[in-house]
């Protein structure tokens, strides 16, 4: 009995490494359109799909972001200023990607632009405060998906979102999980209506990766900055020393963080590349084994594990 069972496993294992590894042929004359890459992930990522010979049209926020990746690159390579968070510059960028990719359509949607902060426990925060996280994450997300879904029906191409193991476990205040949470939820619906018109989606939920957008400086920044605009009453009921056993906690984190982002890049990778891709990919050994199964825990056990390392206001009961 278990000799059939250990059998069944390797063959479903065998036979989803070959499925895997089909590669999609004439990939140099397919465009991806990548946002975020002035840096981290869409920076390392439009570099490794030059490098493949895909034609990468890259969104950057800044002129100097955009610069330096054309230096690093084949001319292949284009770029095109966007804030995403902007509808009519999202609607000029689609008009410029409309000239360049033709009848041919967008084989890649690679919506990658990101933040998270401000990072703080949400009595702290403003509405306006989760709709800055809102606005790039999720909004800025379905805004360039919905611009940009016609020419990548007309490729019959993919669209990759890229989300956070903060997508499938609340582990962190504020709005960045509840983007993430609304990123699946996006993707999930789109994945379902598109796959009648041959088109895959594919997300990404990456574990904690050292990036521009993770650095020390931010967190404690916004950190600071929302405990002095805090009310004594706040401050009196979390404590002076919170702030500092906040940065504590997250700098407990610090040593699992990865700065191997091809990790991350190689999931889109193959998300755009391979005939088969997966519905999810989980980058990261802490994605895989620790916030992945947190995931399926009852919800007391999760609660449970975020006690013991979040800390606690000075009036806990």
């Amino acid at each position: 009995m278990w000799l059939y069972l250990v059998v069944l496993v390797v063959l479903y294992y065998l036979l989803r490494w070959y499925r895997e590894r089909q590669v999609v042929s004439h990939l140099e004359d397919k465009f991806v359109f990548i946002t975020g890459c002035d840096s981290g992930f869409g920076n390392l990522l439009a570099r490794q799909l030059d490098q493949r010979g895909l034609r990468v049209l890259a969104a950057c926020l800044t002129e100097q972001g955009a610069e330096q990746l054309r230096n690093q690159t084949s001319d292949r390579l284009q770029t095109v200023i966007l804030d995403i968070t902007q509808t009519e510059n999202v609607t000029a960028t689609t008009n410029w990607v409309k000239e360049r990719v033709g009848d041919r359509g967008l084989w890649g949607l690679v919506n990658n632009a990101g933040i998270c902060t401000p990072t703080a426990p949400n009595e702290w925060l403003t509405k306006q405060d989760f709709v800055k996280v809102l606005d790039v994450n999720l909004l800025g997300v379905i805004d360039v998906t919905l611009s940009l879904l016609s020419l990548v029906r007309k490729a019959r191409g993919r669209v990759v979102n890229v989300s956070s193991v903060l997508g499938r476990v609340s582990l962190s205040p504020a709005g960045y999980c509840i983007s993430k949470y609304g990123v699946e939820a996006f993707s999930d619906s789109l994945r379902r209506e598109l796959s009648y018109f041959g088109v895959k989606v594919a997300m990404i939920e990456p574990g904690y990766f050292v990036t521009n957008m993770t650095q020390d400086e931010g967190f404690i920044g916004y950190l600071q900055a929302l405990w002095n605009w805090a009310s004594p009453e706040l401050k009196e009921l979390y404590g002076e020393n919170f702030p500092a056993d906040f940065l504590k906690t997250l700098s407990l984190l610090k040593p699992r963080w990865t700065q191997n982002l091809s990790l991350v890049t190689d999931c889109m990778e193959h998300a755009l590349t391979a005939c088969h891709p997966r519905t999810r990919y989980s980058a990261g050994w802490d994605a895989k084994f620790i916030y992945l199964p947190m995931s399926y825990l009852p919800s007391f056990l999760v609660d449970l594990i975020v006690y013991c390392y979040y800390p606690q206001p000075a009036k806990a009961l």
